[in-house]
């Protein structure tokens, strides 16, 4: 999976945030003939990858089998909408596979279940320390860690200058604020919306985020609910208003983050908050818009804050071969494949080596969107941070939220009603 976030989506929708589907057996990578007499076959489940990064996959494994002639390893991709749901059930089951690709936001959820493996016990403090150290700290809870970082991206504002022009607009928004004012003058002077945001409770964070950057603090040190106050309720707010003044699309109730990407290419938002990733997948689809894009850093609050989204790995806690398993892991996760895989991908890697390559500090002569893209994303890095708390049940808080904020915008509650209704059902859970 190339997203982060859900930083939604990032992020995002890289990455974004984040996210399941069904299992689909791989046949590359999977070895039919009977392992030699010695070895150990793992089992490393990704998150649809295939067929894009089939080579690459191929080719790393091969060469961590050279390197390792004692194990093998079976190579299984699962799209999105099935990770969840078949990492639970091989969980549950205790079948599950040895090294998984997954995201801090569920990985959390096991963890607090005791599903990984504590990786403080197998990885030495100086391997940690080759990793960025606040994307080392996204995947541990309780001061234990139960995952090694992989992938990251951080959200960019990719702008249709052909809009904004129509609209008056000479640059795109940099805060909420901004954004907000923007949003009424393209609806005014165009007809279209500004930006699509989702409110679906199932999907993705980033309004969540978009709260934290406001200056909201969702979950207090004794973890209840720490929005019921004048930032809390100014930002729910923000987002009433915007949807009672008709300047977010209806769909933003019933539908997910990937109906930004579809307004978006067919030209009827003028901003979409994503990864440099999809900057391929809009010149595929629509070339027009493509060719009228440009990109931003990303929209912030007055915080100043800024998302990453992030992918990592883990070790079931029931893997009958964990050394193995993390061997595998941080041979995944090294500085030379972390580069290889961020060059493939145009995504970020997670450790110091890899990211201070010049690859993500120099903008080329005649630089394409992408390669500006590229470099923003990876300048965006240094002070971006995971906005939202880790936790086993984050999603309870999610729903609690967008419930409440669905009910505001629809004018069946208050600001202040939603807010305390919400933080009750969190505080109650």
């Amino acid at each position: 999976m190339i997203r982060l976030q859900k930083f939604k989506q990032l992020v995002c929708w890289v990455l974004v945030g984040l996210f399941t589907s069904w299992l689909v057996s791989c046949g590359m990578g999977n070895d039919s003939r009977p392992a030699a007499s010695g070895t150990t076959t793992i089992e490393f489940w990704t998150m649809q990858l295939q067929p894009q990064f089939s080579n690459y996959f191929q080719s790393l494994i091969r060469t961590f089998e050279s390197q390792n002639p004692s194990i093998k390893v079976k190579w299984v991709d699962v799209p999105w909408s099935a990770m969840e749901n078949k990492v639970l059930t091989a969980v549950s089951a205790k079948t599950p596979p040895d090294v998984v690709n997954l995201n801090p936001d569920f990985a959390s959820q096991l963890a607090g279940k005791n599903a990984w493996l504590d990786l403080d016990t197998k990885v030495s403090s100086q391997v940690r320390s080759s990793y960025l150290p606040n994307i080392w700290q996204a995947s541990t809870l309780n001061s234990k860690s139960f995952g090694i970082p992989w992938y990251l991206t951080t959200r960019l504002t990719i702008y249709n200058t052909d809009l904004l022009k129509e609209a008056g607009i000479t640059k795109p928004p940099a805060t909420y604020t901004e954004l907000g004012q923007m949003a009424q003058q393209i609806k005014d002077k165009t007809g279209k919306y500004a930006f699509f945001a989702t409110f679906v409770p199932q999907d993705s964070g980033e309004v969540l985020e978009s709260l934290v950057q406001m200056g909201v603090t969702l979950v207090n040190a004794d973890g209840k609910a720490g929005f019921n106050t004048p930032q809390g309720k100014a930002a729910f707010q923000y987002w009433v208003n915007l949807y009672k003044k008709g300047l977010l699309p209806k769909e933003s109730l019933t539908q997910g983050h990937r109906h930004a990407i579809d307004l978006y290419q067919s030209g009827e938002t003028a901003f979409l908050a994503s990864g440099p990733e999809f900057l391929k997948t809009i010149a595929n689809n629509s070339p027009k818009v493509a060719q009228s894009s440009a990109i931003a850093p990303q929209i912030t609050g007055d915080t100043g804050k800024k998302n990453v989204a992030i992918m990592n790995i883990v070790i079931p806690r029931d893997s009958k071969y964990p050394d193995a398993a993390v061997r595998f892991a941080l041979f995944v996760t090294n500085n030379q494949n972390q580069l290889a895989f961020a060059k493939a991908a145009n995504v970020l890697p997670s450790t110091i080596k890899a990211l201070s390559d010049t690859y993500f500090k120099e903008v080329p002569p005649n630089a394409t969107t992408l390669e500006k893209g590229r470099v923003i994303s990876a300048t965006q890095l240094q002070q971006a941070e995971v906005l939202t708390p880790r936790l086993k049940d984050f999603k309870v808080l999610q729903k609690a939220i967008y419930e409440n904020l669905q009910a505001a915008m629809l004018g069946q509650k208050t600001v202040d009603q939603a807010v305390e209704d919400a933080a009750r059902q969190w505080d109650n859970r």
